[in-house]
């Protein structure tokens, strides 16, 4: 206490203003623990929906490479199409 009591000589604050800003500053800590846990679900449920785009689009990549890989080997091997 006695220590609270010279920081605010020093300070030129009171030591009922300390008190008034702890508590609000603590009852603010919880408000906003209650909120980041709706906003971590939220950008948990985010994620995993990007993280389902992500590997979707990773295999209509694979299947595109692979099929041009087919196609320029088969080119390769029956030489250049005819174009009609």
């Amino acid at each position: 206490m006695s220590e609270l009591s010279s920081y605010c000589r020093e300070n030129g604050i009171y030591p009922h203003h300390v008190k008034e800003w702890k508590s609000d500053f603590l009852s603010e800590k919880q408000a906003s623990n209650s909120v980041s846990r709706q906003e971590q679900k939220k950008l948990k449920q985010e994620n995993k929906r990007l993280q389902k785009e992500l590997n979707r689009k990773d295999r209509a990549l694979s299947e595109t490479a692979a099929l041009l890989v087919l196609s320029k080997k088969c080119q390769a091997i029956w030489g250049e199409k005819e174009v009609a």
